[in-house]
């Protein structure tokens, strides 16, 4: 029962989780935006204390539970060790926890967010790992199929589906996304949960409660028969048959030895033979030590989990967006982004520092991003926190959907009418890209496509009204939405780009 129960709970989350980062409709995030919330580092950084007393409580009752029903990276793996079962039953040994390379990574964890983050805490955070493989690997995968249902809806007049674009936000993001699932994938599949219990930060922080948990795996040594099963069955090499020991500090409470156990000698309990991973007595042979049966009521919390669990399952439904189109009477040169002395942060992170120090790279607000303006950075202590460029599109004002799913407080949420008043940067005219000036042509696309009315159209030589009207930006007003680049006809370099502010302020 307590792996079926475990099963469930962890499909629902799973699900949930990568359909939110799957999702480029903005449907998903109104149901199952909580879910990346409640994931421990990121409530950490959030400071969102209901959250960490809530899994805390948790960990001390059930055991490290979390890894295997709430972190999607421990779900995942999980899948890889499944398969990896099939492929070879009874393939896990037992073997004493690496405690040393365990704390070398947590200490290098803290360090880095102390040093306000960067590429280690991206690195390390599981949540954000997950992320990542979603955001760059399945959900060009799900559009491309979406696309697909979208050209055969077409040709039946149908508008089910719309097409969207797919294109790769960065190179260096891509590359560390494969090389995370192939080497996750072939440790889970050869041996369970050796990055769970060896590299995972967040692991070994709850394995310090975990420890104290009123409920432990543990042995009935009168029933056991040393046939070692359970050990084969345990991934996260932590039952010593030999002793009839259960390391509790790195157990995730599976349930998978207790369903492998053919006398029932494992259970899931409180105050029984071997709590806290020690047995009680030596085991001892007797008549009665037959196969039997484990026939134990089911505890009335883990019903209560599972019912409100089931809440989880919703069904989402695609929503229309606006499709950019250039009629296709010429190919259009792509632009070139700027180099900016200062990255555009995204509204709602306040400041860069604040940004910088909470956000954890899972890339949940680039996939949830309608307008494609947020993307990997560049910057190697950051490279893969997301930071703002508008050669695809630019920042609407009526837009705060990045802000509504970040579970790590690096966006704050941010009122509608506080986006639109929000100034993230400021436009700058770079007079030699200016077509009025370099092709003798009238434009004024900035002035005429900017939101707030921060850029008018003024004669190129003040004491001759004659002369090619270029842009004056009123850097006061401007917002740093990007629009005024993004329209900009100049190629490849526009002649009007945002400079980014390091603390933003609302106009």
């Amino acid at each position: 029962m307590l792996r079926k129960i475990r099963i469930a709970l962890a499909t629902v989350m799973f699900i949930g989780i990568t359909l939110l980062f799957l999702d480029f409709t903005g449907t998903m995030h109104h149901w199952v935006s909580w879910m990346p919330k409640i994931q421990f580092l990121e409530a950490v950084l959030a400071l969102n204390v209901v959250v960490i007393a809530a899994l805390l409580v948790l960990t001390l009752i059930f055991g490290r539970i979390y890894c295997s029903v709430i972190c999607p990276l421990g779900i995942m793996q999980d899948i890889f060790g499944w398969f990896g079962k099939k492929a070879k039953k009874n393939r896990y040994t037992y073997s004493k926890q690496k405690h040393a390379l365990r704390i070398i990574f947590f200490v290098m964890m803290l360090i880095s967010l102390v040093l306000s983050g960067g590429t280690i805490v991206q690195l390390l955070a599981p949540y954000s790992a997950f992320g990542r493989i979603c955001t760059n690997l399945l959900q060009p995968v799900w559009m491309a199929g979406n696309n697909v249902l979208a050209a055969i809806a077409e040709h039946y007049d149908s508008y089910a589906f719309y097409h969207t674009n797919i294109w790769m936000r960065a190179l260096p993001s891509l590359i560390i996304s494969i090389v995370t699932l192939v080497i996750l994938a072939l440790l889970a599949w050869r041996n369970g949960r050796t990055y769970c219990n060896t590299i995972c930060p967040v692991g070994t922080a709850l394995s310090i409660f975990a420890k104290f948990s009123w409920l432990k795996v543990h042995f009935d040594v009168d029933k056991c028969k040393n046939c070692s099963l359970c050990t084969k069955n345990c991934k996260a090499a932590c039952i010593d048959y030999k002793t009839h020991t259960v390391d509790p500090l790195r157990c995730v409470v599976c349930g998978d030895c207790i369903d492998s156990c053919k006398f029932g000698a494992l259970k899931y309990g409180h105050g029984a033979n071997g709590v806290n991973g020690q047995p009680s007595e030596p085991n001892k042979p007797t008549e009665t030590n037959k196969p039997t049966e484990a026939n134990e009521p089911v505890d009335s919390s883990k019903r209560t989990f599972l019912l409100s669990s089931a809440l989880l399952a919703t069904a989402a439904m695609a929503q229309q967006k606006d499709k950019i189109m250039d009629g296709g009477l010429a190919e259009i040169e792509d632009k070139v982004a700027p180099e900016r002395q200062t990255p555009i942060m995204p509204p709602g992170a306040r400041s860069k520092q604040n940004f910088e120090q909470h956000c954890t790279g899972c890339q949940l607000c680039i996939s949830e991003c309608p307008n494609e303006v947020l993307r990997p950075s560049s910057d190697l202590w950051h490279l893969m926190q997301p930071t703002m460029s508008y050669e695809r599109g630019y920042c609407r004002p009526e837009c705060n959907r990045c802000s509504e799913v970040c579970p790590a407080g690096a966006i704050k949420p941010l009122a509608h009418e506080l986006k639109a008043s929000t100034q993230i940067g400021h436009a700058v005219w770079i007079k030699k890209n200016c077509i009025p000036l370099t092709d003798g042509v009238e434009c004024g696309n900035c002035a005429r496509h900017c939101p707030v009315g921060a850029i008018e159209m003024v004669p190129s030589d003040p004491n001759d009204e004659e002369s090619p009207y270029v842009p004056a930006v009123n850097e006061n007003r401007c917002i740093g939405c990007g629009a005024c680049e993004y329209l900009c006809p100049a190629r490849p370099f526009s002649a009007i780009y945002v400079e980014g502010h390091e603390v933003h302020k609302e106009v």
